[in-house]
């Protein structure tokens, strides 16, 4: 039977060990992180807060997760047939995608910040559910 995970068994690197879900899952984790931390040095620093609000930080980053996502769930969805990951994945990066269109300074009252957790949350879930149909 075919399978991506044969083509990636370089080195001792096996796909199958999750190793790309992990990864995306810690990426999901520093970009709570960043959402917190950004409302604190906002609060706290505005000067300092003002570069992490940047919208480039944003549209690079949710880049990388859209890559990662592609990457990892469409592979998840060769390698064990579920689409469960990738559905819950890409509401999730839809939720993310959405929020960014929100912006910064529109009067939103926090509703940007929110989904994009809120989304985050979503596609780290995903990765999860993925990890766990691959093992």
């Amino acid at each position: 039977m075919f399978t991506t995970a044969n083509l990636w068994n370089k080195d001792g690197l096996l796909i199958r060990d999750g190793l790309w879900d992990r990864l995306a899952v810690i990426v999901s984790g520093l970009c709570l992180v960043h959402c917190v931390s950004t409302i604190a040095f906002v609060a706290l620093l505005s000067s300092a807060g003002g570069m992490l609000l940047d919208p480039l930080v944003h549209e690079i980053g949710l880049g990388v997760a859209i890559a990662l996502g592609f990457f990892t769930l469409g592979r998840g969805v060769l390698d064990h047939g579920y689409v469960m990951p990738v559905a819950v994945g890409s509401l999730g990066l839809g939720m993310m995608i959405g929020a960014i269109t929100l912006g910064h300074d529109q009067g939103h009252s926090g509703a940007e910040i929110f989904y994009t957790m809120l989304g985050v949350g979503f596609l780290a879930l995903a990765h999860d559910l993925n990890y766990r149909a691959t093992h």
